[in-house]
């Protein structure tokens, strides 16, 4: 995708709305904005068909029913509400939360925040060079005292796909509660909550093409009795997330997970092809690279690549405003530190400053990634100069 005088290589940050879902959602900006919960008049009806419609084919995309996905702000809402909610309807002596190293940092953060303050300990799951789960470490963690386990579908920093339904499988047989972020994951491969056995599950509408502000959370209908709601108000959603729904937010989710729905394997295809294109003129270009994580399984349009005696940051600068990709880094308290992913999977200090994510997306196409690769070849032998 090319905005103005830049080529797009985010799309794990976020990814542009489709025209097909801006054109779903703007009758609901204009003629068609009533309440979804007025219950008493045409258009609230109209809002409110369109909220469950949408809905509907969102709880198709995963494989689960209407009433077991609650619409939120997004994954980072979804994953908070996912924490507090086992956490704060736990009647059992259980006290261990569990998520994987590389978890979203929203993921970690709200496990800790809500651990302290209910008396649970969270625990971080080891995972391999490659980014997978530990799974020695992973079960003998796991015990008759762990409530949840946590552990994402597709890492969004270096795009590694875990095996759910084995992982929610080990976490069963001791007892807790499993839930995933799969907030990445519809853009990398099919999502089924019953194959995969999960209890909880979030997703994400702009990592799929659809708006930003909207979310879910798939709650299973066995444990939505004793699940508690994070957001308290008018009792919207059956009591599990209170709050006026945002009807145009909605409407464009459910088309983008349509979308996906039909679209989604001959995309991520043409994904490998572009990503595997990328890497070979980058190396032919004489660029000197290692790809971080494993090779084969992984997100078909993420590439998170230490390009090799380079200032990865410096790098994208003097791109600038050519190319639109992510560095290794987060901002911490406005202090620049190493990817704490990246550190999981055993990448030292100096490599890690050299890593750059790049994300391939349904607009990027070969005149793209060719002259992407020259722009980034060319400021490579800048940089080492």
């Amino acid at each position: 995708m090319r905005v103005e005088k830049s080529i797009y290589l985010d799309y794990q940050s976020t990814t542009p709305v489709d025209d097909r879902v801006m054109q779903a959602m703007l009758p609901y900006f204009t003629d068609s904005f009533g309440n979804p919960h007025s219950a008493s008049h045409a258009l609230g009806w109209k809002s409110s068909d369109a909220v469950e419609t949408a809905r509907a084919v969102v709880a198709s995309t995963v494989g689960a029913l209407p009433e077991e996905v609650v619409f939120t702000s997004g994954a980072t809402e979804s994953n908070n509400q996912a924490m507090f909610g086992v956490m704060f309807g736990n009647t059992t002596p259980r006290n261990r939360v569990l998520v994987s190293a590389i978890e979203h940092k929203c993921v970690k953060e709200s496990a800790l925040f809500f651990g302290n303050k209910l008396g649970f300990v969270m625990e971080e799951i080891p995972v391999l060079s490659t980014g997978k789960i530990d799974l020695q470490a992973y079960q003998s963690m796991l015990s008759d005292d762990v409530l949840l386990v946590s552990i994402m579908a597709v890492n969004n920093e270096i795009g590694v796909i875990q095996d759910i339904s084995c992982l929610s499988d080990l976490a069963h047989r001791a007892g807790a509660l499993f839930h995933c972020d799969a907030a990445q994951a519809l853009e990398a491969m099919d999502v089924d909550v019953a194959d995969w056995g999960v209890d909880l599950l979030s997703l994400s509408a702009h990592k799929l093409y659809g708006p930003k502000g909207i979310g879910a959370l798939y709650i299973d209908s066995s444990i939505q009795n004793n699940f508690p709601a994070l957001i308290q108000g008018g009792g919207q959603q059956w009591g599990l997330r209170a709050g006026t729904l945002p009807t145009p937010l909605c409407v464009g989710f459910g088309v983008a997970a349509s979308l996906i729905q039909s679209e989604g394997e001959a995309h991520r295809s043409a994904l490998r092809v572009l990503s595997d294109r990328f890497l070979e003129r980058l190396s032919n270009e004489g660029v000197g690279f290692r790809v971080n994580g494993d090779r084969q399984c992984r997100h078909p349009g993420s590439l998170s690549i230490e390009l090799i005696g380079v200032d990865a940051e410096s790098l994208l600068m003097s791109l600038q405003p050519k190319i639109c990709a992510s560095t290794g880094s987060a901002c911490n308290s406005g202090m620049i530190q190493s990817s704490y992913v990246l550190r999981a999977i055993g990448v030292s200090e100096e490599s890690a400053a050299s890593c750059v994510r790049f994300s391939l997306g349904r607009f990027t196409d070969e005149s793209q990634v060719d002259e992407a690769a020259k722009l980034i070849a060319d400021g490579v032998r800048s940089c080492l100069i």
